[in-house]
């Protein structure tokens, strides 16, 4: 039996002034699926992913997140059961670790005007905030945190709310190795404690894909160059085509690296 569908965009198009950025994109994301969403950059993944997050409508064709038809759903309340982790997070002030998870059940950046949370929420943040391994920085400052701890702290914030639907748009953007490789980790042990969110990662580097990436949708120039399960939709072909150069594709444990050829590789 199929798992439900949690996103469903058929034949989308969208243009902005006089360009046409994406022609007749389809994506179906089912509960407990992790996608991946790749192309170089100029390729339209940015675009894609604010259809998923319920921020941009389509020029034409349909957009259903989680059920709802963008243009028939209030957009906030919508908004508010997807979790959205973007590295550019705009946070100014000295929030806590642990506030700025609580943050993601109001849906705001900063904490909420006369809101408290309950014992039961505070109690939710504290076990993601373990979770993604940050007990011990759970009363630190925003300003104080790395890079790293910046984006593990951002994937609890978006679960603290239980939603079905997780959209992570290039979260390594900025970490160092061992960084990179720890989020990595908290995302690949999510798919094992959460099995039924599904998840949408936007990212043009293949190293940054976990190891729980289940599909990938491949774009170039707004249109589909592949899709499906990962393994068939990420090949040395797909890739070559989506960045327009010759590039060798391998996998070992379930990890992916690329590699430009060299001119007498590639002929």
């Amino acid at each position: 039996m199929n798992a439900p569908v949690v996103l469903d965009l058929a034949e989308v198009t969208f243009r902005r002034g006089g360009t046409q950025i994406l022609h007749g994109i389809d994506l179906r994301v089912r509960a407990g699926e992790h996608w991946a969403l790749l192309g170089p950059n100029g390729a339209g993944k940015s675009t894609l992913l604010g259809f998923c997050g319920a921020h941009v409508h389509p020029t034409s064709g349909t957009v259903d997140v989680l059920g709802k038809r963008l243009g028939r759903v209030e957009l906030q309340e919508l908004r508010r059961v997807i979790g959205h982790v973007n590295p550019r997070h705009p946070l100014q002030s000295r929030l806590t670790v642990r506030e700025v998870v609580l943050t993601g059940l109001t849906g705001t950046i900063e904490t909420k005007m006369r809101w408290e949370p309950t014992p039961e929420e505070v109690r939710r943040a504290d076990d993601l905030v373990a979770e993604v391994g940050l007990t011990h920085r759970a009363d630190a400052q925003w300003p104080g945190l790395s890079q790293g701890e910046r984006g593990r702290a951002l994937i609890a914030r978006a679960l603290v709310a239980e939603p079905r639907l997780l959209l992570l748009d290039e979260p390594t953007t900025g970490l160092d190795v061992a960084a990179r490789e720890q989020l990595l980790e908290v995302l690949d042990r999510l798919a094992r404690t959460a099995p039924e969110v599904a998840s949408v990662l936007v990212t043009h580097h293949l190293e940054e894909l976990p190891v729980s990436t289940s599909h990938a949708l491949l774009i170039s120039h707004g249109r589909t160059v592949a899709a499906g399960d990962v393994a068939s939709a990420v090949t040395t072909s797909t890739i070559t085509r989506a960045f327009e150069h010759p590039i060798e594709v391998s996998r070992d444990g379930g990890r992916w690296a690329a590699r430009a050829l060299r001119p007498d590789e590639a002929a």
